[in-house]
C-alpha cells in the first residue's frame, strides 16, 4: 500500500527554503479547525486544543486506512492563523492578546462524513474538551509570500519583516500572520525547528503607465 504525502505533491507550498521569500498561490484546502486565544506557551486551552486537533486527524487516517478504498496518507502537520486586535500586542509581545486559529489540512479523498465520525469517537474515547469546539472548514488563503524559518519561535522576528519587506516590495500585507510548524518540537533541539512564516498578501500593483510628454 503506498502512503501519499502531500507534503511532497505540493513541495512548493510545504518545503520552502530558508535562502529567500517566495511569492506561492495557496488553493482552497479543507481543514479541521479551532479557535482559542492567549499565550500558546502557557495556555491549558492552546494545549488541548492541539491535542484534540491531532487525535482527530490521526483518528480519521487509521478509519480511511481500514476504509474499502484502503488509503494510507501522512497526516499534514499542524498550522496556525495568529492575530490580535491590538496588532501592537504583537509588537511588545504581550502573547496574552493574541488570538489564534489552529488547524491540520485534511485531504480532500477524506469525506467531511469520515472526520465526523472521527470526531466522535474522539470524544467517546479521550473526553477531550477541546473536541466539542472543533470544526470542519475550507479555506482559501490565496497570494502569499513564504519562507522558512529554522530556529526557535523567538527568533522569528527578523525572518517575518523578510517577508514583509518582500511584500511591501510588490503590495500590501492581506489576511492573516500563518505559520506552519514542520518540526516536532517535544522532540527536536529548537535551533533546528523548521517553521514554514507565509503571510497573505493583495495582488500586486501595476506599474504605473508613462505617457510620452
Amino acid at each position: 500500500m503506498q502512503k501519499i504525502d502531500l507534503k511532497k505533491e505540493l513541495k512548493h507550498l510545504y518545503q520552502p527554503s530558508a535562502r529567500e521569500v517566495v511569492q506561492v498561490e495557496v488553493p482552497a484546502f479543507q481543514f479541521l479547525m479551532i479557535d482559542g486565544e492567549g499565550d500558546p506557551n502557557t495556555s491549558r486551552t492552546y494545549a488541548e486544543a492541539v491535542e484534540a486537533l491531532f487525535s482527530v486527524s490521526y483518528t480519521a487516517k487509521f478509519m480511511v486506512k481500514k476504509g474499502a478504498r484502503g488509503i494510507d496518507y501522512v497526516v499534514m502537520p499542524l498550522e496556525g492563523l495568529w492575530w490580535s486586535d491590538d496588532m501592537s500586542a504583537f509588537i511588545t509581545n504581550d502573547r496574552s492578546q493574541w488570538k489564534w486559529t489552529m488547524m491540520i489540512v485534511q485531504p480532500e479523498f477524506v469525506e467531511v462524513e469520515v472526520i465526523e465520525s472521527a470526531i466522535t469517537e474522539v470524544r467517546r474515547k479521550r473526553q477531550l474538551s477541546a473536541v466539542d469546539r472543533l470544526r470542519i472548514e475550507s479555506f482559501t488563503e490565496g497570494l502569499a509570500a513564504q519562507t522558512l524559518h529554522i530556529g526557535p519561535f523567538s527568533e522569528e522576528g527578523a525572518t517575518i519583516q523578510r517577508v514583509h519587506d518582500f511584500i511591501h516590495a510588490r503590495s500590501e500585507l492581506a489576511g492573516k500572520h500563518h505559520e506552519v510548524y514542520l518540526s516536532d518540537i517535544r522532540r527536536a533541539d529548537p535551533a533546528r525547528w523548521k517553521t514554514i512564516i507565509r503571510q497573505p498578501m493583495e495582488q500586486a500593483r501595476s506599474k504605473p503607465i508613462r505617457r510620452a510628454p
